[in-house]
């Protein structure tokens, strides 16, 4: 019987891989009209302290090519690291508008969802870009982002991005991971069953969105709050794409120890936000399973030649095809490690329910919420 599940659970990986790569062959024949009509934009980026390129991530959404947009920032305190670089950039683009907010200690877990929270009460126009200090963009995001929503349908744009790493070799690994591995279940899904949940780092909304999902009050106690707002606005009736837009998220630069955590964070948050989701991320996982497959029937090493075939394939399709992701042509041998690591932290994310983020400890609700402990 154990051998018979082992080998569904294989052919079902293989399955997947195809599914990845006609998922992301479709994702790439969809691209948007063009902008009919330049709306406003407001742009809020909540800051905490001086993430590795974070001054020029910021010159980045500084430098767009678009009409009209203002930058909104947030800072819980005024001696944060973040705001003499924030000053810098103002004052190199006064053309712009921006305008730095320090938003005091959120009263609420999720820190986030505070400084979103505060700056939207600020913001001036309908459509609001929320982006993560780590996110790093051409000039031509607003442009994308404006076509995206021409369809009056469309309530929610969630930007897919490119996972850029530091220097150090756990970074790296974690890089070609999301390259290769998270976002074919992101095109996957979407292929399947639509957009039903929302990308962190890089998301569009309506304000009007917003209300109808009960505001940043509803999304102030979950960790993955991206995916709760994604699923919400869905759930409203309205229409969620995932962007032709693609991101640079630059991930930073960890060593082993900080590296687990992080990764552990975001396995087990997961987990609580969509167990059954979770648990299918087994089929994510061809080379690991063919693998022990092959250690208990070495006879049957074409599965692992097929797997690998596979496999390739499928990183090809979402880490060249959709990302055009030079790290992963550079470094392609470490998929297969990656592979290895990843499986071995999805099975120990199974166990355990505290996550520790930014020097704080949490423990995670089974229904995605979180509290500090």
């Amino acid at each position: 019987m154990l051998l018979l599940a082992l080998l569904v659970l294989v052919a079902g990986s293989l399955v997947y891989c195809v599914l990845v790569i006609f998922a992301a062959v479709r994702y790439r024949a969809v691209r948007p009209v063009s902008a009919a009509g330049f709306p406003p934009i407001s742009i809020l980026k909540p800051l905490s302290g001086v993430d590795l390129g974070l001054e020029e991530n910021l010159h980045s959404f500084f430098r767009q090519k678009y009409p009209d947009f203002e930058i909104l920032l947030a800072v819980r305190h005024a001696a944060d690291a973040a705001v003499p670089v924030v000053e810098r950039v103002q004052a190199e683009y006064p053309a712009v508008r921006s305008r730095l907010i320090v938003t005091g200690e959120p009263p609420y877990p999720n820190a986030k969802v505070y400084s979103l929270q505060t700056m939207l009460a600020e913001a001036r126009y309908e459509i609001v870009l929320m982006a993560d200090s780590d996110v790093r963009v051409t000039p031509s995001l607003l442009f994308t982002v404006a076509a995206e929503f021409q369809d009056q349908r469309v309530g929610l744009v969630t930007c897919p991005y490119r996972a850029v790493p530091g220097l150090s070799f756990w970074s790296r690994l974690e890089a070609v991971g999301l390259n290769t591995e998270f976002l074919g279940g992101v095109l996957v899904a979407r292929s399947i069953e639509g957009m039903k949940f929302a990308l962190g780092p890089a998301i569009a909304a309506r304000k009007r969105v917003l209300a109808d999902i009960g505001g940043f009050e509803v999304l102030k106690d979950y960790l993955a709050e991206d995916f709760v707002m994604g699923k919400l606005a869905a759930e409203a009736g309205w229409q969620v794409v995932l962007s032709s837009f693609v991101i640079e998220h630059h991930i930073g630069s960890q060593a082993l120890g900080s590296n687990v955590r992080h990764r552990m964070r975001w396995n087990r948050s997961t987990r609580r936000s969509r167990p059954w989701g979770y648990l299918g991320q087994v089929f994510t996982n061809p080379l690991p399973l063919a693998a022990i497959l092959i250690a208990w029937k070495p006879a049957w090493w074409p599965v692992l030649a097929a797997a690998a075939g596979l496999r390739a394939a499928a990183a090809w399709a979402t880490a060249g095809l959709v990302l055009d992701d030079n790290l992963t042509r550079r470094m392609w041998w470490l998929v297969p490690l990656q592979d290895a690591a990843g499986f071995l932290l999805w099975l120990a994310a199974f166990y355990g329910n505290t996550i520790t983020w930014r020097g704080r400890k949490y423990r995670l609700l089974r229904d995605g919420r979180f509290r500090r402990l």
